[in-house]
């Protein structure tokens, strides 16, 4: 395990950080980011930035320091951690604070914690497929804040584990949302479909790129609400994530996609995916 974090502005070891009245501990009253890191560089490290101070600003949560001097600390962390393949979590909760539900005064200063984790890429989950499970969506409203309340994230991915797959895709009623930890899309005749980026998902940064690169490749992608009949009847599924990228989802509940193999709009976008970081190595 590796020990060094970023402890608000110092690296420091990870033992006897957590104060146990620091609100993300006692409320969820935080905003976190997951940056992926390859060959040693982190990827999208901007986009996660924008994201992480749309975040703050939506829960009125006033960021300890300028994300470029943060980016500046997350590589720093990333080097002395000596880490190559993995990811960067980053946190950052409203502050320390006596326990009471209304904000804290004035003087609360927020708390920036980051980590770096080693893991491996999920070649063989892009290239062959795994199975989902579907589960009703019972988030709040506010889906599109990348905020620390994932108890219900938590519940459904456990649904998925349970069963053997690895993702639960949401739906409240019989619109597809999107799933426990990534968003989804589905490919009919060749075009794609994912939710709108609205407050019922979280916009992912992979989600973005994949919307560019389908730009780029001319594929053409409808942002707009489709049904869990929609999704059963797709010719194509697949989920994307930070690390997780593009995972093809061959079969959802007992109902098999497709031809229950991997279809080529998804392993186009997959190519493409792993261009940008290879690009990076090279």
């Amino acid at each position: 395990m590796v020990n060094n974090i970023l402890y608000n502005d110092q690296i420091v070891k990870r033992d006897h950080v957590v104060e146990i009245e620091d609100r993300g501990y006692q409320f969820g009253d935080g905003i976190y980011e997951v940056i992926g890191v390859y060959d040693g560089e982190p990827l999208l490290m901007d986009e996660h930035m924008r994201r992480l101070e749309r975040s703050a600003r939506e829960i009125r949560l006033d960021l300890p320091a300028e994300t470029d001097k943060l980016k500046k600390q997350l590589q720093e962390l990333v080097q002395v951690n000596g880490l190559e393949e993995g990811i960067i979590y980053l946190q950052v909760s409203r502050g320390v604070a006596p326990r009471l539900h209304e904000f804290p005064s004035a003087n609360t200063k927020a708390v920036t914690v980051a980590y770096t984790r080693e893991e491996p890429r999920e070649t063989d989950l892009e290239d062959n497929g795994g199975t989902a499970v579907l589960t009703e969506d019972i988030r709040w409203l506010r889906c599109d804040i990348k905020t620390l309340n994932l108890l219900p994230n938590v519940l459904a991915k456990q649904k998925a584990v349970e069963n053997n797959a690895i993702e639960a895709i949401l739906h409240r009623g019989d619109t597809v949302t999107e799933a426990s930890a990534s968003n989804v899309f589905i490919v009919k005749d060749g075009k794609l479909y994912t939710h709108p980026a609205d407050n019922y998902i979280l916009n992912g940064i992979t989600r973005q790129k994949i919307l560019q690169l389908c730009d780029e490749l001319g594929l053409k992608v409808y942002e707009e609400t489709y049904t869990v009949d929609d999704l059963l009847n797709a010719d194509e599924v697949f989920i994307s994530a930070t690390k997780t990228d593009i995972a093809p989802i061959l079969k959802v509940d007992d109902k098999t996609i497709g031809n229950g193999m991997p279809g080529d709009v998804t392993k186009q976008l997959v190519r493409a995916f792993r261009s940008l970081y290879e690009k990076k190595k090279a």
